[in-house]
Parts: C-alpha cells; sequence; structure tokens
C-alpha cells in the first residue's frame, strides 16, 4: 500500500495543466464568450427592470391565470411578489430570475436535442451518461474554480457552473420519454408513411412532453439551487444577501432572503407544470 500511495497518480495536475492550456490558447474565445453572456444577461435585467414591479407582477399573475385557471395560484403568485417588494429584494429577485431563465434557456436548448440524438443512438447514451453522473455528483465548487479562470469574476461563470450542473436533467428526461414511446405508436406512424423526421414531431415528442416538461422543471429548480453558489463568484442576485448574512451572522437578512428565493422557487414550480395537473398550492 505504501508503494500505491507513493506513486500518486497526478490526475489534478493533469487537470491544471488543461486548464492553463485553455487559458494560453483560447483566452479570446472565453473572453468573447464572457462579454457576450454577460451583455445577454445585464440587459434583460435592465429591460425587466425597466418596468415598473406592478407591470412585472400582473403579467406573472396572467400567465398563472391563462396557463392553469386556478385562482389560488393566481394570488399566492401576487402575494409572494408583493411580498418580495415589500422586503426590498425586488432588484435581486429580477436578477435571480434573469440568471435562472437564461441558464434553462440555454440547457433546454442544448439537453432537448442531446436527449433525442441519445435515444435514437444508445451508443451516445453510454458514453454520456457517466459524463452525466459526474456532472451531478462532482462538488461544484470543483468545476467553479476552472469556470472562474477561465471567464473571471462575474456572472458569467456562476452561469456556466449553474448550465452544467442543471443541463443533465433535460438530458435525461428527454432521453427516458422518448425512449419509452409505446412500439405501436411508431409502427402505426411508419404503417402511414410517416418519415423520421414526421416520426419525432408527430409521434415522439407528443408522446414523450410530460417527462421532457418534467426534465424542464428540474432544470429550473436545480438552476435556482445554484443562486447562493453563484454568488460567489460575483453574479447578482439573491445569493448576494445570503453571503452577506452568513458572513455578518445576520439572521433577519439571511431568512429574507432566503424566504424570497424559496416563493421564486414555488412560483416558477407551479406556473411551469403541465397545464391542468391536480395539485394544489
Amino acid at each position: 500500500m505504501d508503494w500505491l500511495t507513493d506513486h500518486k497518480l497526478p490526475l489534478g495536475d493533469w487537470m491544471e495543466a488543461f486548464v492553463d492550456w485553455l487559458t494560453w490558447n483560447a483566452a479570446g474565445f472565453f473572453d468573447a464568450i464572457a462579454i457576450s453572456l454577460e451583455w445577454v444577461i445585464l440587459s434583460l435585467v435592465d429591460v425587466f427592470l425597466w418596468f415598473p414591479p406592478w407591470a412585472l407582477i400582473a403579467l406573472v399573475a396572467a400567465m398563472a391565470w391563462g396557463l392553469h385557471r386556478k385562482l389560488t395560484l393566481t394570488i399566492f403568485s401576487v402575494a409572494a411578489l408583493l411580498l418580495i417588494l415589500n422586503m426590498g429584494y425586488w432588484t435581486e429577485m429580477v436578477q435571480t430570475l434573469v440568471l435562472v431563465l437564461t441558464a434553462t434557456s440555454l440547457s433546454v436548448l442544448i439537453g432537448i436535442p442531446v436527449g433525442i440524438l441519445a435515444a435514437h443512438k444508445r451508443w451516445v447514451y453510454t458514453i454520456l451518461r457517466p459524463i452525466l453522473d459526474l456532472m451531478q455528483t462532482i462538488p461544484t465548487f470543483v468545476y467553479l474554480i476552472p469556470t472562474l479562470v477561465l471567464f473571471g469574476l462575474g456572472v458569467v461563470p456562476g452561469l456556466i457552473s449553474t448550465i452544467i450542473f442543471a443541463i443533465a436533467a433535460p438530458i435525461r428526461l428527454t432521453y427516458l420519454g422518448i425512449s419509452r414511446v409505446p412500439e405501436e405508436l411508431l409502427e402505426a406512424g411508419k404503417a402511414f408513411g410517416a418519415s423520421n423526421t414526421k416520426l419525432l414531431f408527430k409521434v415522439e415528442l407528443p408522446a414523450a412532453m410530460p417527462s421532457i416538461m418534467a426534465g424542464v422543471t428540474q432544470c429550473i429548480m436545480l438552476s435556482l439551487s445554484m443562486v447562493v453558489i453563484a454568488a460567489l463568484v460575483g453574479a447578482d442576485g439573491l445569493g448576494k444577501p445570503v453571503i452577506r448574512a452568513l458572513n455578518t451572522v445576520n439572521i433577519s437578512q439571511g431568512f429574507e432572503a432566503g424566504l424570497a428565493i424559496v416563493l421564486v422557487a414555488i412560483i416558477l414550480d407551479r406556473i411551469c407544470k403541465k397545464p391542468g395537473s391536480k395539485e394544489e398550492i
């Protein structure tokens, strides 16, 4: 055993050398990504903040009522947003909302096509499975370090780390939904002369939609769970007051910021659930 420990594999050194190589040889590429993503996020925040709070509250209420036709959900959404406004965390809430929506959108845009490909090409999922396991189980701070080195301090490394953490959900659940489409439906589509493209859009995706939407909802919740961690590398939002409260042992500030995060999570979860669900607030 002493021989084994004395001949340690330099895995950490190899990873450090790889990140250093990327830093030296692709700094312009990563800087361009960082500048572009930061511009998109800050622009969206400015757009949301340009509207008065009551307009955004009305929009959320309209979405809640239009999608679910539930008075309880609509009233809860309005009351929760009014409480956040009353506590003085409206700007931070908007910043968090933009970060979550951006991370979720990018994760879904990448994850759903990859999940479809993995369902049609099983060898792709065989390769992806250990990678997805690693992305979901490795401590977040481990891959927060290289993203911080590559993209610099700010909202972008938090966004990239959030995507890495959350993208596994839409990939896995899209793969699961497509893989479990009944063979009878596929055979019926083929019998009517449907091409592979029509089978995908007319048969497989509609049948797999509940599973895909579950992946989207999980992606939103996973993205929101990264709010506090993203604040450690400079991302704005509700994570910053939580970090300040932790550093100063400020119980009241920590409770209020944490409550705001919980309320945003509940609103997003309920609104993004499949319309017609019997689940109540």
